[in-house]
């Protein structure tokens, strides 16, 4: 049984400049349902390699993903390096984050608000897992248009989250353009929890495929993916992946030789 917990009691660990949290899957959920029964105002960046990489590039983004209320280990890759630091740590992974928190949902009463994907992939997405959970309560869904929104839209937008009574909204619009949205939409929204989820719009209206699950546990997801499509993904995966072992080698490398480092 999960238990109601403080986001502020959680730990978290250094990669490179990311402070990603030290979480188990039970106490993810645990944490939801504390803020939502609270009513406390939170959101979640999902994290993988390339948000870590994106971080590093970008100052302001690593601050956003830092004052989240969690930052999950989603890629295997953190988790290892979680373990590595001493921290119990499992994979949060976007796609199940969403199915758990639905299903738990139903007995709770969590109102959900579907926000990204493509026109019609947000309306497609909750109907589908409105079949799976048949209790699930489902707020409203907004497929926004492929540019920034305007200041008036902007308004409209959480204005009308505001009125759908969401308990949670769920934010799928790649990163870091989701990161970036849920800290700007945090202070106008009365929702307990923004969680930027990803791909799990796509994953879960079967737009994308997942990889298997033993690709997924050994951390060869970004394998599928890359096969599955790439010419989008070649540079992400093919540059990005060594970048990210040179700077985690480099951090490594200054703790062993500096313990006083973070």
């Amino acid at each position: 049984m999960s238990q109601p917990l403080s986001y502020s009691d959680l730990p978290r660990f250094p990669v490179v400049d990311v402070h990603i949290s030290a979480l188990t899957f039970d106490r993810a959920l645990g944490l939801i349902d504390g803020w939502i029964a609270r009513r406390e105002r939170h959101y979640v960046n999902v994290c993988t390699t390339h948000t870590v990489l994106e971080c590093h590039d970008a100052p302001e983004l690593a601050a956003i993903v830092n004052q989240a209320g969690m930052a999950t280990p989603d890629g295997m890759p953190l988790v290892w390096l979680g373990r590595l630091r001493g921290h119990p740590v499992e994979r949060v992974y976007g796609p199940d984050l969403m199915l758990a928190v639905c299903e738990r949902g139903q007995s709770r009463g969590y109102r959900h608000f579907f926000y990204g994907g493509a026109e019609g992939v947000a309306e497609t997405l909750a109907a589908r897992l409105r079949a799976r959970f048949p209790r699930m309560l489902v707020a409203g869904v907004y497929s926004p248009p492929f540019r920034p929104l305007t200041a008036a839209e902007e308004r409209d937008v959480a204005a009308r989250i505001n009125a759908s009574g969401a308990d949670i909204v769920w934010v799928g619009l790649g990163t870091p353009k989701q990161d970036y949205w849920v800290a700007r939409f945090r202070p106008m929204l009365n929702a307990a929890v923004l969680i930027a989820v990803g791909a799990a719009f796509d994953f879960h209206t079967g737009r994308v495929r997942q990889a298997p699950h033993w690709m997924q546990r050994a951390g060869l997801e970004w394998f599928f993916r890359l096969t599955q499509d790439p010419r989008r993904l070649w540079k992400r995966y093919l540059l990005g992946n060594p970048r990210f072992v040179y700077l985690v080698t480099r951090q490594l490398l200054q703790r062993a030789y500096r313990p006083g480092l973070r």
